[in-house]
């Protein structure tokens, strides 16, 4: 009876049903693509971040480096003499530490014993400045006199030097000493190895390297050539891309190498963290910062309130501004359903008083008033789930580019331009990056949406079934014309 009753008035009464439903509709809709969007926006600065500290790094610890250290430790470069070969190629690299002080290669075992700790593995970052060129001898022109006439009155020699000079090409490029022991922690996992391989674990100090893309683009290198760092050749074994295009070095070189070319034995920059537990990041931050004594501890969530951008700015509009007009809407779509429901009952007198003489009682008048409600609800939440997948489906497929601008910290506390999460090689300038946005829709959302779909339907089954609940029998005679 329940249930035959339920089908005849929705049937008649198509048309309200079909407004309540909209109303609800449009509000779960709006939740969905705030949400979705919300969800790509996440994804989209975990991309960004993934990109500066690598896969699987919760943190970095580094040691800021002193004020006087970067301004004593200027480039100098030397050239031998060439008697008799004046214009024999001059050749000389200057490595350097990039951005941060070094901490003591134990500083990663003593991090790795911290609580929460479950892998920690150091890395050398480093700056190579290499000046390639020849100096080419000037030829002396004697004066017009000739033997004769081009002697001053000194018995020098009349005439200048004409020709000779310098010419050299100066070479900047990163390099970054990763432990090939722990390939799966670290900077270099936020690239991907295109071409060749990667460093097997036995070559903890070979002659080998991995290169960008970008950069062996630039000096055409490939699997096979080689890169030579102060007159060490090594070999390239494989071509990295950078998951967001961005690289984390141009050259990377087992841990072992860089330090014996940086004359850093035993020191690393920068030491990659990953917490057994990604609930309890600050707890480990902070057991760092108490036992570790002279660190810096820089974890994700820190390194994300640097990132700016058209891609911050979206993500706050997206959690502030979308959030509160999905709220406002969904209110308004909750009170417009009551408001139509109890009004509805109003129109429906007669009928509900006719049924109480027959002898129904309130509480079957509030069920099937409460049982429409619902049905109205579930009918508006298929629609907001139409809607919304739509309009998710409608930003993938458009897939606006957001640009995240990050670094610009200067190295002194180890943020994403000083070595922290992605130090090598990119002390000086903000990065900036472009992603595109999407907008993933999960399991959670769609149950989200028919919670709120039956939620609509309860409170909009409350104010009519409140409704009904109070007419008598005599109301509906007095309808009677």
């Amino acid at each position: 009876m329940f249930f035959t009753y339920l089908r005849r008035e929705l049937r008649r009464r198509r048309k309200a049903a079909l407004v309540v439903a909209s109303g609800l509709a449009l509000g779960i809709a709006l939740v969905i693509v705030v949400t979705s969007v919300s969800s790509g926006m996440g994804r989209a600065q975990d991309q960004v971040l993934q990109s500066l500290y690598g896969l699987g790094t919760d943190m970095t610890v580094t040691k800021a480096a002193e004020p006087t250290a970067t301004t004593s430790e200027r480039p100098r470069f030397r050239f031998d003499a060439q008697d008799g070969d004046s214009d024999a190629e001059q050749s000389s690299d200057r490595v350097m530490v990039q951005g941060l002080q070094t901490l003591p290669a134990a500083t990663v075992t003593e991090v790795g014993r911290q609580s929460g700790v479950s892998d920690a593995v150091g890395g050398l970052s480093l700056q190579v400045i290499k000046v390639d060129g020849q100096f080419t001898r000037g030829q002396f022109q004697q004066g017009e006199g000739g033997q004769q006439g081009g002697r001053g009155g000194n018995g020098q020699p009349q005439g200048e030097v004409q020709g000779g000079g310098a010419n050299f090409d100066v070479d900047s490029y990163s390099v970054f000493g990763t432990d090939v022991t722990e390939p799966a922690l670290g900077p270099l996992t936020s690239s991907e190895i295109t071409s060749g391989r990667t460093f097997r674990t036995t070559e903890a100090n070979a002659e080998v390297a991995v290169v960008d893309s970008a950069y062996a683009k630039e000096k055409k290198l490939k699997a096979g050539s080689t890169v030579t760092v102060k007159s060490v050749k090594y070999s390239v074994i494989g071509i990295a891309t950078a998951d967001s295009g961005e690289s984390a070095a141009d050259v990377y070189l087992p841990l072992t190498q860089a330090q014996t070319l940086s004359g850093s034995q035993d020191k690393v920059t920068t030491i990659y963290v990953r917490a057994t537990d990604s609930q309890k990041i600050d707890d480990v931050k902070s057991a760092i910062q108490k036992n570790v004594s002279g660190t810096t501890v820089t974890t994700s969530a820190d390194l994300a309130d640097t990132v700016s951008g058209s891609l911050s700015t979206a993500s706050s509009l997206a959690t502030s501004v979308g959030t509160w007009l999905s709220v406002a809407v969904l209110v308004a779509a909750f009170l417009v359903a009551g408001l139509l429901t109890s009004s509805a009952v109003s129109r429906r007198v007669r009928e509900f008083g006719t049924l109480k003489a027959l002898g129904w009682k309130s509480g079957r008048v509030t069920r099937q008033v409460v049982g429409e409600a619902v049905v109205n609800g579930l009918l508006g939440g298929a629609l907001g789930i139409a809607l919304g997948l739509a309009g998710a489906y409608a930003v993938t497929v458009v897939s606006p580019t957001l640009q995240a601008e990050t670094g610009g910290t200067g190295g002194g506390q180890g943020g994403p331009g000083g070595g922290g999460f992605g130090g090598p090689g990119r002390q000086a300038a903000a990065r900036t990056l472009d992603v595109a946005l999407t907008a993933p829709v999960g399991v959670t959302t769609v149950a989200l949406a028919v919670g709120l779909a039956v939620a609509g339907g309860l409170i909009a089954g409350a104010f009519g079934g409140w409704r009904a609940s109070r007419l008598r029998p005599a109301d509906a005679l007095r309808r009677v014309e």
